[in-house]
């Protein structure tokens, strides 16, 4: 699978698990937990392979400003949901509206950020990478991925 293909399903994933969070009332709290803790790691290790292994890639291969501002921009994206959001999240009492307030601020973050690395980042990434490239990278943030999930798992 090449790099833009596994992102793109991390993409899918996490949007499956957030509007299921964001579908549960506050009467589902065991449910809320569970999602949370799976998006948590998801986020977490999704975040991670871009930022060690895609991200400098592209900002690498990058000929511009703007490819410049799309990378710097990714990584706000980036530190808004997994550093402000999502910690703000985990420590909401699960049965609260709050939760689901912050729990929809969450879906729509990563929403936006996403379809912005889709439909832009993802696109000027095949242009100035090629094949190859993309599919090496792909390889790079399986093996990373597959260490974070067990690491993750291990506790």
């Amino acid at each position: 699978m090449n790099a833009i293909e596994l992102l793109t399903q991390d993409h899918k994933n996490m949007r499956a698990l957030l509007d299921e969070l964001t579908g549960t009332t506050t009467r589902g709290v065991k449910k809320r937990k569970e999602l949370l803790e799976k998006i948590q790691t998801n986020l977490t290790v999704h975040n991670t392979i871009e930022e060690e292994i895609f991200y400098p890639a592209f900002k690498d291969a990058g000929d511009g400003r703007d490819d410049a501002k799309m990378y710097f921009e990714a990584l706000e994206e980036h530190r808004a949901a997994g550093d402000l959001v999502l910690p703000d999240l985990l420590k909401t009492d699960a049965a609260s509206e709050k939760f689901s307030g912050r729990a929809k601020v969450l879906k729509e973050l990563f929403e936006h950020h996403a379809d912005e690395e889709e439909k832009e980042m993802f696109k000027r990434a095949r242009a100035l990478m090629g094949k190859k490239a993309i599919d090496e990278l792909g390889e790079q943030l399986a093996q990373r991925k597959l260490e974070l999930k067990k690491k993750a798992q291990a506790g």
